[in-house]
């Protein structure tokens, strides 16, 4: 079994999201999103290290408030930087000399899988990089400055990157040691020539970006789909 260690990134300022307090704290069925997505990886045999990567400014919130439930959870808090991709870069400096992979994870997608856990992390283990993605549905308009339609862009071949994006350890330190620029880690890894694989992922692995996305992510986080029961003992057919 490959061994991932898993940064989430919760270091992002939220302006879309508004109000006093960082959209991380905001609760979900009753807990803070950033602990709903830690969840999802911490209770996994293949993660040996979940490091969640807050802004200087939450820091104090993270350690006096949460602090307990990050420690009693095996969760290490690192410090992020001015960019998504110098706060990745702080945690990779931290990653397990025992991990195999990475994921990268963003704390305000709480509505994952373990299923599309298990399948990107079994794509990655093939290829050494992959990435859950979703095909864009919707009519896309290039709209101006001004408000107008400038033009409608075809859809075909285009899909929307989510997260989990798991790369194999010295592949992404590779990446990131480029110097070069992306607005995410996929993008990092294309820009030094390395193929990344897309697994299909689905369209209620939001990002909570505005107020209205917590509704929608209370809506669908009872419907994600679960792995079948392990059989234990003496077939048992309630258990199916």
């Amino acid at each position: 079994m490959a061994k991932i260690s898993v940064i989430v990134a919760a270091a992002g300022a939220g302006k879309r999201f508004g109000g006093k307090q960082n959209k991380i704290f905001a609760r979900i069925k009753g807990q803070p999103v950033f602990i709903r997505t830690l969840e999802a990886f911490t209770s996994r045999d293949d993660v040996v290290q979940v490091q969640l990567v807050v802004s200087a400014e939450d820091m104090p919130t993270m350690k006096e408030r949460y602090g307990g439930n990050l420690g009693f959870m095996g969760v290490a808090v690192t410090q992020g930087g001015d960019t998504r991709t110098q706060s990745v870069a702080n945690a990779l400096a931290k990653v397990s000399a025992d991990a195999d992979f990475v994921c990268v994870h963003d704390a305000v997608r709480p509505c994952v899988s373990p299923l599309w856990l298990d399948a990107v992390f079994k794509e990655a283990a093939k290829t050494g990089a992959a990435i859950l993605a979703y095909p864009v549905h919707g009519t896309l308009k290039k709209v101006s400055a001004a408000g107008v339609i400038d033009e409608t862009v075809s859809r075909a071949d285009l899909w929307e990157a989510q997260t989990p994006q798991v790369f194999a350890r010295d592949l992404l330190l590779r990446a990131y040691a480029s110097g070069k620029s992306a607005t995410d880690d996929a993008g990092l890894v294309e820009a030094i020539g390395h193929p990344v694989s897309v697994v299909l992922g689905d369209p209620r692995n939001i990002k909570i970006t505005t107020p209205g996305d917590l509704a929608l992510a209370e809506a669908v986080i009872d419907s994600l789909p679960k792995p079948k029961p392990k059989v234990t003992g003496p077939f048992d057919e309630a258990q199916w």
